[in-house]
């Protein structure tokens, strides 16, 4: 909570009472922490989590219910993810006592050139312009990463765990007011190709209100193809063909991607990127991730600092986590990227000596005066340029915990809400090449993360796993596009500096800084800090911050989840 701002801000005791309550003004119910003694799920639907749940019940593992969560979010929230998208999957392997993570990133196709999104004058093109349509989708990675991972790990037969999706697309399930607002709030691009105006819409052409009732008999079939013919069935037939098809011939914005771009796609399995933070390891998906390293700058650099001492209610301890965030971005801009295709300082990047030196640029009460990359140790330095990738906010986080100890912390994507609003048998195609920097270079210098045929875009996501004494302590995630480094930096600082509880954690107001200025949320608390930090002399912003954070907390006497008030999610555990 920031209760305590009348300290920070010489504002009155009552001022801060009206102001604080409620923390979080989002109209729904107040989440509490959930408690748990043998398995957990947490995600951002009921129906799916509860998908997960059954699953688990019925004697499955973390990777069986992770596949049923996935199939059922690309039903019940398929503005976030699904079929048509990719994800970033962090694993804990009980029985052999190893943490790995999966790259299920989409890649770009074979045919793209570094002019992709660019204008016939060789400008950079809007944004939107580049996302609806087949321009921007790349190679899906969803369901070889549900597949593969299943054929390693899983436990329960791979057609069982197709069976509650297919069941609830053909039965129909009631639109969520979340889903029923977000499709009246892009009414125009959905409107656009026939595929999502005869699902979304009526045939008035008006947006289908919440408790509609929603089937969707063309994603039970595909399901069923799924199901029978395992990623083959996705990857090598009419499946993909019709993909191929939409996108190539996508009216006004086609796209380039080829079967060949589907006969090449691979799930990449990766080393973890740790930081220590007060005695954790924090760790998470490497590039093409910028999660885990900017997130571990972040919480590398203000260690620096007396945030405990100062408290959650003090703008001192936000103005130090913001100039951090800004230095870290500055990094990330620079560097980072799939570095499968571009040399990158990696271990530099989360090297404490230089974090060290980056902090030393941070002073208590003064704004940065140089917002730049640094100068990481590096074998392999060359001269980059920085970048101007666009990543708006959308996207799903979930969470499991097993009988047997095992632990999932994924986030799934199909990137911007409704991805290139291309729907193809029951699915969204994704918008993710619009992830890339629309420029290949910044004056003379190539940008690490343009366009390349097969290379994945740079990605926030930040699917986590907290290690205490080599063993899972916590899994925590968020979606919000560039925003989810600040969302979840923020509550692992509440949680492991200011011993909030991971509900507490989530409900915290949130206060987010990338390029500058400072965000604060909307309705929250957080707006009290804009006097203080204005005084400091920050450029301040009040909007609305709408993350989806889901933490599971593993401790000697059971398990503890939480979801966000913001958004539909809950946790589930017996």
């Amino acid at each position: 909570m920031l209760s305590g701002l009348l300290t920070a801000l010489h504002v009155s005791a009552a001022q801060v009472a009206d102001s604080v309550a409620p923390e979080i003004n989002t109209g729904s119910e107040v989440k509490t922490l959930t408690h748990a003694k043998q398995w957990m799920v947490t995600a951002a639907n009921p129906i799916a989590a509860k998908a997960g749940a059954d699953i688990l019940r019925q004697g499955g593992n973390a990777i069986d219910a992770m596949v049923a969560v996935q199939l059922m979010l690309g039903l019940v929230e398929p503005q976030s993810s699904g079929l048509g998208g990719g994800a970033f999957m962090v694993y804990w392997d009980q029985k052999k006592q190893h943490l790995t993570t999966f790259d299920a990133r989409e890649t770009a196709p074979v045919q793209a050139t570094p002019e992709l999104f660019l204008d016939e004058k060789g400008q950079p093109l809007q944004f939107y312009d580049a996302v609806v349509g087949g321009r921007s989708v790349g190679t899906p990675g969803t369901v070889k990463l549900l597949w593969e991972t299943h054929q390693k790990y899983g436990k329960l037969p791979w057609k069982k765990l197709f069976e509650p999706a297919i069941q609830m697309a053909e039965k129909g399930f009631n639109i969520s007011p979340r889903l029923a607002k977000q499709v009246s709030d892009d009414t125009q691009r959905l409107s656009r190709y026939p595929g999502t105006r005869h699902y979304f819409f009526d045939t008035q052409g008006n947006p289908k209100p919440a408790g509609t009732l929603l089937k969707n008999p063309e994603y039970a079939q595909t399901l069923k193809a799924i199901a029978d013919g395992g990623a083959d069935a996705f990857y090598h037939g009419d499946i993909a063909k019709d993909i191929i098809a939409t996108v190539r011939n996508a009216p006004g914005n086609p796209g380039v991607l080829s079967q060949t771009d589907f006969n090449n796609y691979t799930i990449k399995e990766r080393q973890p990127v740790c930081a220590d933070y007060q005695g954790y390891d924090v760790c998470g998906m490497g590039p093409p991730s910028s999660g885990a390293l900017t997130i571990g700058q972040i919480l590398s650099m203000v260690q620096h600092f007396d945030l405990k001492g100062w408290g959650a209610d003090s703008a001192k301890s936000w103005q130090i986590i913001a100039d951090a965030s800004q230095l870290a971005f500055a990094d990330r801009g620079k560097y980072m990227a799939d570095e499968d295709f571009v040399p990158m300082p990696t271990q530099g990047l989360v090297d404490k000596d230089y974090l060290t030196q980056r902090a030393q640029l941070i002073q208590s009460g003064k704004p940065l005066t140089d917002v730049s990359a640094g100068s990481p140790p590096w074998q392999h330095a060359m001269q980059l340029g920085t970048d101007q990738a666009i990543e708006l906010p959308c996207t799903s986080h979930f969470n499991i915990v097993d009988r047997e100890g095992n632990v999932v912390s994924i986030t799934t994507t199909v990137e911007n809400g409704f991805g290139s609003r291309l729907m193809v048998r029951g699915f969204l195609l994704n918008n993710e090449l619009t992830d890339f920097s629309f420029k290949s270079h910044d004056g003379d210098a190539p940008v690490a993360n343009r366009v390349e045929p097969g290379k994945r875009p740079r990605s926030s996501m930040a699917p986590t796993m907290v290690l205490k004494d080599g063993q899972p302590y916590l899994a925590i995630g968020s979606p919000g596009g560039s925003r989810i480094i600040g969302y979840v930096a923020q509550a692992l600082i509440a949680h492991l500096t200011w011993g909030q509880d991971i509900q507490q954690s989530l409900n915290m107001p949130h206060v987010v800084d990338r390029f500058g200025p400072i965000d604060l949320e909307q309705g929250t608390s957080a707006e009290l800090l804009k006097p203080a930090l204005e005084q400091m002399g920050y450029s301040v912003n009040i909007q609305g911050l709408n993350s989806g954070l889901h933490a599971i907390r593993l401790t000697k006497d059971g398990l503890e989840g939480a979801a966000d008030p913001r958004r539909e999610g809950i946790a589930i555990g017996e």
